[in-house]
């Protein structure tokens, strides 16, 4: 593994950017990465008067960029956390989507799964494996780790946001099962379970949790639009509107109260604590190199699914957060020191309001039917190629044809031109990329060839990749994020402590700033696509 890092390290150095020299100055005893999933740009203007602990630091006190956003298409959690961790893009770190169809395989594989990893459950038993298997580029924490001998912690809900924060090792990297009822890592970052972790978490039950009520934390005055907007879709169990209590489906800690768990802020406040306590007993930010704290915090997003971000949960969930980021902080100013820390927070996505909410506003607006576009695409082949099944699966916006099809169509322009045109004449589609048009775009003046083409990743992504239009997605509740427009590119980037100028920046900036300008702070050469930001003191 360790070969095969250093040699895809060589490879990447030879095509990136070059990162200016590291910063004068001694370097911050720790960094601390924080992704807040699916977090728009727009939150920080809207929330931030409601705002008093450590998002209001960090806006107050630290550097905030306001021109931040994704230049890519697929904006998804996985690609997000890789970009941000690598300084890299998809077409270079290789992790386009959550999960892609596995040509070799014959099956869906997620971003994380590694078929040689075995995985570790705390008081709970798991299957597979996980790691930073697939990942192409090493992290920020990986030249940490293997240069300064940095002590290395994540955590996150989800596998593959903790997994690609840390990248291919550390001291500890944690995440919620599948079946949400207890915590799991790997053996890629242990030979068992840690028992500094497991004491945690025997001290801290998620049921601990069960019977509680979720209100509005501020006076409902606080809170704008309704408390019950169309097309929110809450988990089983809660209405649409305040409060939620987490009961469960049959008064006890079933399935149905974890679902409900995750989706509440007292998720955000547990791992909060988890990253605080383990900060403590692993002594980060007390050896001799800059240590790494790297959490993502989930409930943001799976939130922001069912309610959508115009929500009055969305609305607490962020108030309750700042609490939840401003303990953390003030734990690390007692333990570390009030200027010998450094910290970014960023998004790995936005988020699409709830179609309905913007048809109801006379905007074009809705959801693409996934299986209605498969079926046209199978319509436009049949003349040709005859009837049977030629469309493999269709992923976000990818799509993938059975061995030997893709070829067929490619090879004939009007088999070719009739499958775009089907696609493109589907409600909600705004360009068809065939492979060909992407593999080579990363540097094209048009922007949404370019995004498609920073997506694109050879053998993994799709023989063809669509966009849709602002507004519109393909799913069938709530809403999502996983296309080029605005509302899902656009998310903050936040810096505050040790190395940071603080102030107001109207550079562009993308995510992909966060490590290079991290490993300066700390005082390493970092080879990245992102570039330095300059609000570094």
């Amino acid at each position: 593994m360790q070969g095969r890092l250093v040699a895809a390290a060589i490879a990447f150095a030879g095509i990136c950017w070059s990162a200016p020299q590291a910063a004068p100055g001694a370097p911050p005893k720790l960094a601390v990465i924080i992704v807040v999933d699916q977090m728009r740009a727009d939150y920080v203007d809207r929330f931030n008067a409601q705002w008093t602990g450590g998002l209001k630091r960090m806006v107050t006190q630290g550097a905030w960029f306001q021109q931040a956003a994704y230049p890519y298409l697929t904006t998804v959690t996985c690609a997000g956390h890789a970009t941000i961790a690598t300084g890299s893009f998809p077409h270079l770190h290789g992790i386009i989507q959550n999960a892609w169809w596995d040509r070799d395989a014959k099956r869906q594989t997620t971003c994380s799964q590694d078929p040689a990893a075995r995985g570790i459950g705390y008081g709970v038993e798991v299957k597979g494996g996980d790691s930073a298997y697939r990942l192409q580029v090493p992290t920020f924490t990986d030249l940490m780790r293997t240069r300064r001998g940095a002590h290395i912690v994540s955590l996150s809900l989800k596998a593959r946001s903790a997994i690609m924060l840390a990248g291919h090792g550390g001291d500890v990297v944690t995440w919620l099962t599948n079946g949400l009822e207890g915590w799991e890592t790997s053996s890629v970052y242990g030979d068992g379970p840690n028992p500094t972790v497991k004491a945690f978490i025997d001290a801290n039950p998620i049921t601990a949790d069960f019977g509680k009520t979720w209100d509005r934390m501020l006076p409902a005055a606080s809170y704008t639009g309704p408390d019950d907007g169309i097309g929110e879709a809450p988990p089983q169990g809660w209405t649409r509107s305040f409060p939620h209590v987490l009961k469960g489906a049959e008064g006890e800690p079933d399935a149905t109260y974890f679902a409900q768990w995750e989706r509440s802020p007292f998720a955000d406040a547990y791992l909060g604590r988890f990253a605080t306590s383990l900060a403590e007993s692993f002594k980060l930010g007390r050896h001799e190199s800059t240590d790494v704290l790297a959490i993502s915090f989930s409930t943001p997003d799976l939130a922001g699914h069912a309610f959508g971000p115009r929500s009055h949960e969305i609305q607490d969930v962020y108030a309750r957060l700042d609490k939840t980021i401003g303990a953390l902080f003030d734990a690390l100013d007692a333990r570390v020191g009030k200027d010998q820390w450094v910290a970014a927070l960023s998004a790995d996505h936005g988020v699409t309001p709830i179609p309905e909410q913007l048809v109801a506003e006379g905007k074009d607006a809705g959801r693409i039917d996934g299986s209605a576009l498969v079926t046209a695409i199978e319509d436009a082949l049949h003349p040709a190629l005859g009837a049977g099944h030629h469309v493999t699966v269709l992923d976000t916006n990818d799509l993938y044809f059975e061995p030997g099809v893709y070829d067929k169509i490619r090879k004939s322009r009007d088999v070719a031109a009739k499958v775009i045109a089907a696609i493109e004449a589907r409600p909600g589609v705004q360009r068809v990329f065939m492979s060909e048009d992407v593999r080579g775009g990363a540097n094209a003046k048009d922007p949404l060839l370019r995004a498609a083409a920073l997506s694109y990743f050879p053998g993994r992504s799709g023989d063809i990749v669509f966009a849709a239009k602002p507004g519109w997605m393909i799913s069938s509740t709530g809403t999502t994020h996983g296309t080029a427009s605005r509302d899902d590119q656009r998310v903050p980037i936040l810096f505050v402590g040790a190395g940071i100028k603080s102030g107001l920046y109207q550079q562009p900036a993308t995510p992909a700033d966060i490590a290079p300008t991290l490993a300066a702070i700390a005082g390493l050469s970092m080879k990245t696509e992102g570039r330095v930001l300059a609000c570094i003191q």
